[in-house]
């Protein structure tokens, strides 16, 4: 029987790496925006577990929680509860709740799995059509190097994707004897957090393999990047042959 999972978040982002994070598994998933929604469909649906956010609107994470402790049907449901604070206060005050277990925001889907993991077993799905690989949407090799072309906007759900591929691009390539890493930004029109920590992340996971990473840009986003402390410094190439000949 399928695990039923309540992820109550008002972010739609982190509902939707919830979902993607249960995907793989033999999971009914079910969503509300706010507290008020996820103790109506905990009422109704009676999930296995809830993952529930402490910020929300109309009603809260931790009111939500009070009521279902409060309900002789629901108080046993374990609850992963989500918090944007990490200070031992805060921590503390999430357990006397009587959560299962807590993560701080933002978080990886397969850091909630680890999680979930200690609670229930989740099966894979056994029918399920596989996984489509985007990797192949943003890293392409050339001429000994692996480029990766990150779209005109990037958002967290974006980032997520391109985060889950370094891992294993960055192997590939140290397996393969490559050592040079581009990051072209030419496409990218729109400097935002997200753009910024995902370059960021680019850059130390080629580090910390000892790949040389090099970057290609226009103009404007090397102006605009130099705004931003994090990236004041990061050289940014005219062109893909420029990157090249600099390695």
């Amino acid at each position: 029987m399928a695990l039923k999972v309540l992820t109550v978040d008002d972010s739609k982002t982190i509902r939707m790496i919830v979902k993607k994070a249960f995907n793989p598994y033999d999971c009914e998933l079910f969503e509300a925006e706010n507290g008020v929604e996820g103790l109506a469909l905990a009422g109704r649906e009676k999930p296995d577990l809830i993952v529930l956010d402490i910020t929300m609107p109309v009603m809260t994470g931790t009111e939500m929680l009070e009521k279902l402790k409060a309900d002789p049907l629901l108080r046993n449901i374990p609850v992963i509860m989500l918090t944007a604070e990490s200070g031992k206060d805060n921590v503390m005050q999430i357990v006397k709740m009587g959560v299962k277990d807590y993560m701080v925001k933002p978080f990886k889907g397969d850091q909630l799995i680890e999680r979930v993991q200690k609670i229930y077993k989740l099966e894979e799905k056994t029918d399920a059509k596989e996984e489509i690989d985007t990797s192949n949407l943003y890293f392409t090799s050339d001429g000994g190097c692996k480029i990766l072309t990150l779209p005109q906007k990037i958002t967290r759900p974006v980032s997520s994707d391109i985060e889950g591929h370094m891992g294993n691009q960055v192997k590939e390539m140290v397996d393969g004897g490559q050592k040079k890493f581009i990051l072209d930004l030419r496409k990218v029109t729109e400097i935002n957090i997200s753009l910024i920590k995902l370059v960021l992340h680019v850059v130390h996971t080629c580090q910390k393999s000892n790949v040389t990473v090099r970057s290609v840009g226009t103009t404007a986003l090397r102006d605009g990047l130099k705004e931003f402390s994090e990236t004041s410094d990061l050289i940014v190439d005219d062109s893909i042959d420029a990157a090249k000949s600099a390695f």
